[in-house]
């Protein structure tokens, strides 16, 4: 019976992970996934703090306004200068990078969540196999993320 017990737990902890990383993803994912009919442009980054960038924004779909000023998540390779090609989180002065890049990144929540649950499928339910595919998952998303950023 307790055996039961501790598994069930292992099981909810694991999917609670599982479930923040996909809503943390979520977050920036759908307006890189879902941007038909947002507005998209390009980014000129001119300046970067520790977490984030700003610049100019330059409409490229119809109806989009340009902007003297938009901020976007720092990722790996932000450099001044740099042309990103981004959609508009509606009703903010926040963008996303779109693209293959775009995706990985906004999916890397995610792919911690998965390296993370592997540990706890593997030692809590004792799942060897599934404790694999996670991690396997999770850090192929994560090294996709790191490559499509770098190059």
């Amino acid at each position: 019976m307790l055996s039961y017990t501790r598994r069930a737990a292992m099981a909810i902890v694991a999917l609670l992970i599982l479930i923040a990383g996909v809503r943390a993803s979520w977050a920036s994912a759908q307006h890189v996934m879902l941007s038909k009919g947002r507005e998209r442009g390009t980014m000129t980054v001119t300046r970067c703090t520790d977490d984030t960038c700003t610049g100019p924004y330059a409409p490229l779909s119809p109806g989009s306004q340009p902007r003297a000023r938009v901020v976007i998540d720092r990722s790996i390779t932000e450099k001044k200068g740099a042309r990103i090609p981004v959609v508009v989180k509606p009703g903010t002065g926040e963008v996303v990078r779109t693209g293959a890049a775009g995706f990985f990144h906004a999916w890397v929540p995610l792919g911690g969540a998965l390296l993370l649950a592997a540990v706890v499928i593997a030692g809590g339910l004792r799942r060897k196999r599934l404790a694999w595919i996670s991690a396997c998952v999770g850090g192929v998303l994560l090294t996709a993320s790191f490559v499509a950023l770098s190059f």
